[in-house]
């Protein structure tokens, strides 16, 4: 006669064979998801690298842009994508600096997507910012100086030459210094210590924009005179980038949370200009944000001092 008791249990499934599939049910799915945040990872560091290369394409189609104004791109060009970018010249490479600023605040958008942020990162993010907005702006406006101005003294070029230079130079250390002083997490950052790299290449990089546009539009009396100011642009931002005055960050202060009716449309006159006449909204945008800074520490500095002055005396 059958034990009814170990008939049963032949058929039913023992609690340690349970206990190992749903083991090793939560050991793929843990792995799975290792896999995606992985591939999650990988994006940011593709974003920076992105920022790098449009730097680096920045500066090569600044050489073209000089090298076809003096032989000809039908000459020396055989390649059509070459003579495409070197046709655009300078202006091609201006732009290049502004899609360099959308990878590089994508990369970051992307870092606090997955949840994780390095100091690889970081360190990525600084050196690509040292090309993008340190070298390549820098070489840009020697290249457009030295193509459109060729008959300078040799001692102004060399000044635009150390001008130049001297920009690169802050624009390290100033990325040097944000490295030693940053939090993790650009939801900290409500204020920079100095100019924002991005900031001081885009107000270069617009201001090109802005003077090839005059040129292009016959304009050239302006367009002249936007390319000897040119300099100054390089040479200032270059030390305000290292200067201890405060600049505000734009999308964390001004952007997030609740606003009033009158800034949305404020921003929706802005993006419409930026539709329309995009070159100039760009070059005077961008050099009102980089002298912001400055204006607004000689505001205080001035009030300070006024307050600090003994009251006139009483008359009798």
């Amino acid at each position: 006669m059958k034990n009814e008791g170990s008939d049963s249990s032949s058929f039913a499934l023992h609690p340690s064979s349970l206990r190992s599939k749903e083991h090793r049910r939560r050991r793929i799915r843990r792995h799975g998801r290792r896999a995606y945040i992985r591939s999650i990872y990988f994006l940011p560091s593709l974003a920076t690298l992105g920022n790098a290369v449009c730097g680096f394409g920045a500066m090569y189609v600044a050489a073209l842009a000089a090298l076809s104004l003096k032989e000809g791109t039908a000459l020396i060009f055989r390649d059509p994508l070459t003579r495409l970018w070197a046709e655009h010249g300078f202006v091609a490479a201006a732009y290049l600096i502004f899609v360099a600023m959308v990878f590089d605040a994508l990369d970051g958008r992307l870092a606090r997507f997955a949840r994780h942020t390095t100091d690889f990162g970081g360190q990525l993010d600084s050196l690509a910012d040292v090309i993008s907005f340190g070298a390549a702006p820098a070489f840009i406006a020697l290249q457009l100086f030295r193509a459109e101005m060729p008959n300078v003294p040799i001692v102004v070029s060399r000044f635009i030459w150390a001008i130049g230079a001297l920009y690169f130079s802050c624009a390290a250390i100033r990325l040097a210094r944000f490295n030693v002083s940053n939090e993790h997490g650009e939801q900290a950052h409500f204020s920079f210590l100095g100019l924002p790299s991005p900031g001081a290449g885009g107000a270069v990089a617009a201001w090109i924009l802005m003077q090839q546009d005059l040129r292009h539009n016959d304009a050239s009396l302006l367009a002249r005179a936007c390319l000897i100011v040119l300099p100054l642009i390089v040479l200032s931002t270059g030390l305000l980038m290292v200067s201890d005055i405060r600049y505000p960050h734009v999308v964390n202060r001004y952007l997030r949370g609740k606003r009033s009716f009158g800034r949305l449309i404020f921003v929706v006159v802005l993006l419409l200009l930026l539709v329309v006449w995009h070159q100039y909204t760009l070059g005077i945008g961008m050099l009102v944000y980089a002298f912001y800074g400055l204006a607004m520490w000689l505001l205080a500095r001035s009030r300070r001092s006024a307050a600090s002055l003994p009251p006139p005396p009483s008359s009798p």
